[in-house]
C-alpha cells in the first residue's frame, strides 16, 4: 500500500467480540528517513523508518498478553521503497496470528473538503 505525506490508514483490528482501530501516517521523509505516527490500544507512538536498515519495520502487538503471552499475534508494518517522483511512501503490512484469532479490514478513508 502507498501513502502520500498525511494520508492516514485505518485498519479494523477484530478478536473476541472486540474491535479496534490501527491508525498510522508518515508526516516528513528526510536523510532517508521516514517519521511515521501510529497509533492502537490508546497507545501513540512515532517510529522513523530508514530503508536498507535494521529499522526498516515497527511490531504493533494485537491483543493483550494473557495465557498465549509467547504466541501474541502482531502486526509488522514494513516501509519498502519511497517514490521520489509521487512523493508516495510504500508499506507491507504483515500480520502473524498462529491461531488465527485475528481479523484485519481495511477501512476505507473519507474523502476531505
Amino acid at each position: 500500500m502507498s501513502l502520500k505525506k498525511d494520508e492516514q490508514k485505518k485498519i479494523l483490528v477484530k478478536y473476541d467480540n472486540k474491535e479496534k482501530v490501527f491508525k498510522f501516517r508518515w508526516t516528513l521523509y528526510k536523510n532517508g528517513g521516514l517519521v511515521v505516527f501510529r497509533s492502537y490500544d490508546k497507545v501513540v507512538a512515532q517510529n522513523v523508518l530508514y530503508l536498507r536498515h535494521k529499522n526498516q519495520s515497527f511490531r504493533v502487538e494485537l491483543k493483550p498478553r494473557g495465557a498465549d503471552f509467547y504466541n501474541t499475534p502482531y502486526m509488522l508494518v514494513k516501509f519498502k521503497e519511497f517514490d521520489q517522483k509521487s512523493k508516495e511512501a510504500l508499506f507491507e503490512i504483515f500480520l502473524s496470528d498462529d491461531k488465527g484469532q485475528i481479523v484485519l479490514e481495511y477501512l476505507k478513508m473519507a474523502k476531505e473538503g
